[in-house]
């Protein structure tokens, strides 16, 4: 049995998406220009990769400032569209202005604004929305010479990839990246679960907890979330776990845990952790050979799981499991 959270409306999901409702928007016969932060220094309003999709009339979407220089942006873009040129902006955000959301001082922000045409084309836009719909990882590199954007692949920049992380490079393009969602997989519904799947939401993640145990993933101990009451080798296999999961397992249980841990080490994901202590795992380790897995394979396991903070309580637990997570999905392996 499932229990599965709402998702985002259609309209939602492209406000959160400049890029796909920019795509949306020049589909429709409005003529569009995406602005992207390219780069900031100081404590600038928002983070490299932010960006606003603007039309001719001035509507907006998004967000490159926070609402200190949307103004200028706007107009900015608006002249974009109407000279067909793609344009760099500038601007210095005040102690004042920062002040006003949220920051304790002031910084720079630089934007590329991009009418949507000869360099950053409908085609470009539509392979990022393919990509967003099947989870598949893609980038942009732009020349900011020319504004003409292309698609690259994470081989072109594994590591901008795998840390999730846009910007300039030395010849003057600016990449930025838009991975598949995160997920975290979380084999039983035990009590430490509970904090983690907060911590994990809160993190970027999208969390699914499994146990074929009803009475511990009930709706009443996790409201809201997604639940699988499937055994951890059959739910795993419909959810095809990739190199952008994590699967920690919590049961205790061998007839739990050791067929989702069988299954993650069959798979790509980054990051396996497992609850038990070390003499625990010594007899996992003895089992899994076993059953033909080899000492590299093993290796992959993170057991006792969790960074070793000295943690006693669920949520203490829970945290030193999410830190660790969050250490190996951005260090390099």
């Amino acid at each position: 049995m499932t229990h599965a959270t709402g998702g985002l409306s259609k309209g939602k999901t492209m406000t959160n998406d400049p890029a796909a409702l920019a795509l949306h928007w020049a589909q429709t016969g409005r003529k569009v220009a995406l602005a992207t932060v390219i780069a900031t220094w100081g404590s600038a309003p928002r983070g490299v990769g932010s960006q606003l999709v603007i039309d001719a009339d001035g509507a907006m979407e998004g967000s490159v400032s926070g609402g200190c220089v949307e103004g200028a942006v706007v107009l900015a873009a608006m002249d974009a569209i109407t000279a067909g040129q793609h344009a760099i902006l500038e601007f210095g955000v005040s102690d004042d202005a920062a002040f006003a959301v949220g920051l304790a001082c002031g910084g720079q922000i630089k934007v590329l604004v991009q009418p949507v045409g000869d360099g950053l084309t409908i085609k470009t836009l539509q392979a990022l929305a393919e990509a967003r719909a099947t989870a598949r990882p893609i980038g942009l590199t732009t020349d900011l010479a020319t504004g003409i954007s292309r698609v690259i692949t994470a081989a072109d920049a594994p590591e901008r990839f795998r840390l999730d992380r846009a910007g300039l490079d030395d010849d003057g393009t600016f990449i930025t990246i838009q991975n598949p969602p995160l997920r975290m997989i979380i084999v039983g519904a035990v009590h430490i679960a509970q904090p983690l799947v907060g911590m994990a939401r809160a993190c970027g993640y999208a969390p699914v907890l499994i146990d074929p145990r009803g009475a511990f993933g009930s709706d009443a101990r996790f409201p809201g979330e997604t639940i699988l009451e499937d055994w951890p080798d059959e739910a795993l296999a419909a959810l095809k776990p990739d190199a952008r999961t994590a699967i920690v397992t919590l049961t205790h249980d061998p007839k739990l845990d050791d067929p989702a841990i069988m299954a993650a080490l069959r798979s790509d994901v980054f990051y396996l952790g497992c609850l038990g202590s070390t003499r625990t795992h010594a007899k996992r380790v003895a089992r899994l050979q076993a059953a033909g897995f080899t000492d590299a394979d093993i290796a992959r396991i993170h057991a006792p799981v969790g960074l070793d903070i000295g943690g006693r309580q669920p949520a203490e637990i829970a945290l030193s499991i999410m830190a660790q997570i969050t250490q190996t999905l951005r260090h390099a392996r």
